[in-house]
């Protein structure tokens, strides 16, 4: 692993589960961690609901584009987290891999939402605490 570990969250329209673990983790680890997440099939916006429930935290994702999975990106990571992308993520040894089983916020409303974020958000506080 690198002096900053890298990590890549992937679900499958990083727009929801992917988005909200990349910025809990860029929020918690203030810099100890380089973040990153990306989608098998992108969607063209974030989540409307993820991005409310972010708001909430004090967490803007509203910028934020939805991006394609690139092996690059696979390649540059140290941890590779997945949410149900299925077999769509290119295998690297000496990589650590995790899948995160999570609902999907796709046509959630912002109660359910907010469940399934603080779930991620205890997730990623526990992976934090392993990478630093």
């Amino acid at each position: 692993m690198s002096d900053v570990p890298e990590v890549l969250f992937v679900c499958v329209h990083n727009a929801g589960r992917s988005q909200m673990a990349a910025a809990l983790l860029a929020h918690h680890a203030r810099g100890r961690v380089r973040v990153r997440s990306a989608g098998s099939a992108p969607a063209d916006q974030v989540n409307p609901a993820v991005v409310e429930v972010m708001d909430e935290l004090g967490i803007d994702v509203s910028q934020e584009v939805p991006t394609k999975l690139l092996t690059e990106d696979v390649a540059a990571s140290d941890v590779v987290i997945t949410m149900g992308c299925g077999d769509a993520c290119p295998i690297f040894p000496g990589k650590r891999y995790e899948d995160w089983e999570l609902t999907d916020p796709a046509g959630k409303g912002a109660d359910d939402v907010r469940r399934i974020r603080d779930e991620i958000d205890q997730r990623v506080q526990a992976l934090l605490a392993e990478l630093v």
